[in-house]
C-alpha cells in the first residue's frame, strides 16, 4: 500500500508540473514581443557622378605608334615632317571641318535658345511684364469685338446685296428667255432656234454653240428658281447661318447667270459673224438689239457678283479673325496667370531638361569636331606623315607614325562598352603584380574592326600612360577603368534604394523624415518610424557601382529607404535555462536536484540514487 501511495503522490506532482510548465511556456508564447521594422535610410544628394567602363590586358613598351584618323574627309592642313620632334596634343593633320563646325554652331545656338527660354520662364515677374500682358490680352479681346461687329455688318450688307441682285435677276431672266424662246416677234425673227436655222448651213459647229447656250441657260434658270424661293423665305433678321447660306447660294446663282449670258452672247456673236461674212444671207434686224441687251445684263450681273464676293470674303476674314482672337485670348490669359502665380514646376523641369539635352548635344558636336584634328598622343618624334594636302582620308586610315618609349596598356572591351569609348578619354590603371600602384593615362587608339572569338566580338583599345614607372614592366597584366562621362550637379541616391516595376522605377520615401533620420545609425542600423514610407516614381539616368542619377521625381535632401531590417525579440520566458521543476521536491524521494528537466542535465544521477535508497 505504501508503495502505491508514494507512486500516486509522485504522479500528482508530475501532473502539476506538466500543467505549470505548459502554462508558463504558453504564456511566454502569447507575450512574445511583435516583430520590429527598422528602416535603413539615406538622403538624395547633389554631386558628381563618374561613369566608366573596364577592361584587362597587358603592358607594352611601344617604339612607334600609328596615329589614325577618326573622321573622313579632305585633308586641309598638314603639320610637320619626318624626324621632327613633336609634343602630345600637337596637330599632325586636319580634315575639312566645315560640316563639323556648322554642327557645333547649330548646337551652340540651340543651347542658347533653350537657356533663354528657361531664363524667361523663371525670371521674376515685374509690374511692366504684367502691364504688357494685360495690354496684350485687352488688344486680343478688342480685336475679337471688332471682328464680331464686322461680321454682323457683313451679314447685314450681304442680305442687302442679295436683295439688290433680286431686283435685277427677274428682268435678266425675262430678257434671256425672250432671246431663247421668243415667238411673237415680227417676221418670226428673234429666238435662238430661228438663228440656228439661218446659220447651220454655213457653220457646221453652230449646234455646239446653240446647245452650250441652252444648257447654261437651263442650269442658271434652275438655280435662280430655287434661290428665289429661299430668298422669299428669308429676312434681314434671319440668323447668321441662314443669311450666310443665302449669300453663298445667291453668289452661285449670279455666277451661273453670268455664264449663261456669256454663252448666249457667244452664240449670237457667232450668228452675226456668220451672216455678215455670207453676203447672200439676211441679218435679222433684232439680232443687234439682243446683243446690246445681253451686254447690259453682263455688266449688271458682274456688279452683283463682285458685291457678293466681297461680302463672302469679309465674312470669312471676320470668322478667321474671331477664331485667331479666341486663341490669342487664351494664350494671353495663360501668360497673365503664369506671371501672377509663377511658372508651373513641370514646365521649369522640362525647360531644364531641354537645356541639359542641348548641352549634351553641344558636347557631342564638339567631340565630333575634335575627331577632325589628328594630334600626337604623346611626346616623341614624328617618324613619317602618310598624307598630303588635298588627300581624302577615311576613318581609321593611318595619318602618321610617332616614335616613343612611352609605356602603353593594351586592353580589350566588348561591343557594348566600346561604343562609349572615345579618343582622349582619361583612364585609371592598376596592376595585378603591383597592388599598391595606380597610374593614369588616356585613350590613344581604338580598333575600328573587332575580333570575333567563339561568337564574342572584342575591340582593342590602346592607353598611353601619363607617366612611366620603373616597376611596371612589359607584359604585366593591367586593369583599366576608362572614364566615359562625368555628370556635374546630379541628384544621386544609393542604387540599393531603387526598385522597379515593369518599365517604371521608384523609391520608398518619407514625406517627413522619422526621428533620428540624420544620425549615423540611420544609415547602418536603421530607425523605427510609426508611419510607413510611400512609393515615389522617379526617372533614372546614369549609374556607377553604388550610386544612380535621378533625373526627376526627387529633390536634394529627400529621405529614401535603402533597405528594411525586421528584428524579432526573444520572449523573456525562453531566457531561463533551468527547469520549472528543478526545485520541486517529491515526498519520499531523497535525491537532491533531480526533478523533471534537471535530472536530464545534472541531477538525474542523484535523484535516481535517492529513489533507490527510498526503496
Amino acid at each position: 500500500m505504501w508503495k502505491w501511495a508514494i507512486a500516486h503522490k509522485v504522479s500528482s506532482v508530475v501532473i502539476a508540473a506538466v500543467v505549470i510548465w505548459g502554462g508558463y511556456y504558453g504564456y511566454g508564447k502569447l507575450t512574445t514581443p511583435a516583430a520590429q521594422t527598422r528602416y535603413v535610410l539615406a538622403q538624395a544628394t547633389k554631386g558628381t557622378l563618374v561613369t566608366s567602363v573596364s577592361g584587362t590586358g597587358q603592358v607594352s613598351v611601344s617604339s612607334q605608334v600609328d596615329v589614325k584618323a577618326q573622321a573622313s574627309g579632305t585633308i586641309t592642313y598638314v603639320n610637320g615632317s619626318q624626324g621632327q620632334p613633336i609634343k602630345a596634343g600637337d596637330i599632325i593633320a586636319k580634315i575639312d571641318t566645315t560640316d563639323a563646325e556648322k554642327a557645333v554652331r547649330d548646337a551652340q545656338a540651340n543651347l542658347l535658345s533653350a537657356q533663354i527660354a528657361l531664363q524667361k520662364l523663371t525670371e521674376p515677374t515685374t509690374a511692366l511684364n504684367q502691364a504688357q500682358a494685360q495690354d496684350a490680352l485687352a488688344q486680343a479681346e478688342q480685336s475679337k469685338i471688332d471682328a464680331t461687329n464686322s461680321l454682323a455688318k457683313a451679314y447685314s450688307d450681304g442680305f442687302t446685296s442679295v436683295s439688290n441682285a433680286f431686283l435685277d435677276l427677274p428682268g435678266i431672266f425675262t430678257g434671256m428667255d425672250g432671246v431663247m424662246n421668243g415667238s411673237n416677234l415680227s417676221s418670226n425673227q428673234g429666238n435662238t432656234s430661228v438663228y440656228l436655222d439661218l446659220v447651220k448651213l454655213y457653220r457646221p459647229d453652230a449646234p455646239d454653240f446653240f446647245n452650250k447656250a441652252v444648257d447654261s441657260y437651263q442650269t442658271a434658270k434652275a438655280l435662280y428658281t430655287q434661290n428665289l424661293i429661299d430668298y422669299k423665305n428669308t429676312s434681314i433678321t434671319s440668323g447668321a447661318t441662314t443669311t450666310a447660306a443665302l449669300i453663298n447660294e445667291t453668289y452661285a446663282t449670279v455666277q451661273s447667270t453670268s455664264d449663261a449670258i456669256k454663252d448666249l452672247k457667244s452664240f449670237l456673236d457667232m450668228v452675226n459673224d456668220t451672216l455678215t461674212s455670207n453676203k447672200q444671207a439676211r441679218i435679222p434686224s433684232l439680232l443687234a438689239t439682243q446683243e446690246t441687251q445681253l451686254q447690259g445684263y453682263t455688266s449688271t450681273n458682274n456688279s452683283h457678283m463682285s458685291d457678293l464676293l466681297n461680302i463672302e470674303n469679309t465674312i470669312t476674314s471676320s470668322n478667321n479673325t474671331i477664331a485667331q482672337s479666341n486663341q490669342t485670348i487664351n494664350e494671353k490669359t495663360l501668360t497673365l496667370q503664369q506671371l501672377t502665380t509663377g511658372p508651373d514646376p513641370l514646365d521649369v523641369q522640362a525647360a531644364k531638361l531641354t537645356v541639359e539635352q542641348r548641352q549634351n548635344a553641344l558636347t557631342d558636336a564638339q567631340d565630333t569636331l575634335a575627331n577632325y584634328y589628328v594630334t600626337a598622343p604623346f611626346d616623341g618624334v614624328l617618324a613619317k606623315v602618310d598624307v598630303k594636302l588635298g588627300d581624302n582620308a577615311s576613318s581609321g586610315a593611318v595619318i602618321g607614325t610617332v616614335i616613343t618609349n612611352q609605356q602603353i596598356a593594351q586592353i580589350t572591351l566588348n561591343e557594348t562598352d566600346i561604343a562609349q569609348v572615345k579618343l582622349g578619354q582619361k583612364a585609371t590603371l592598376t596592376f595585378d603584380a603591383l597592388p599598391d600602384l595606380s597610374l593614369t593615362g588616356k585613350v590613344t587608339e581604338i580598333d575600328t574592326l573587332g575580333t570575333i572569338s567563339q561568337g564574342v566580338v572584342t575591340y582593342g583599345v590602346q592607353i598611353a600612360l601619363d607617366a612611366t614607372d620603373p616597376t611596371v614592366r612589359s607584359g604585366m597584366s593591367v586593369s583599366a577603368s576608362i572614364i566615359t562621362n562625368v555628370y556635374q550637379d546630379a541628384i544621386l541616391v544609393p542604387t540599393s534604394a531603387i526598385k522597379s516595376q515593369g518599365q517604371n522605377s521608384y523609391v520608398s520615401v518619407f514625406a517627413t523624415p522619422p526621428a533620428g533620420a540624420t544620425s549615423a545609425t540611420a544609415s547602418t542600423q536603421g530607425v523605427v518610424s510609426p508611419v510607413a514610407p510611400t512609393s515615389q516614381t522617379i526617372q533614372i539616368g546614369a549609374a556607377d557601382d553604388t550610386m544612380t542619377q535621378v533625373l526627376s521625381g526627387l529633390n536634394e535632401g529627400d529621405t529614401v529607404v535603402t533597405r528594411t531590417v525586421t528584428i524579432t525579440a526573444a520572449p523573456a520566458a525562453a531566457a531561463s535555462s533551468g527547469s520549472l521543476l528543478g526545485g520541486v521536491r517529491i515526498p519520499g524521494v531523497t535525491g537532491g536536484g533531480g526533478g523533471f528537466g534537471g535530472a536530464a542535465r545534472t541531477g538525474g544521477a542523484a535523484g535516481a540514487t535517492g529513489a533507490a535508497r527510498g526503496n
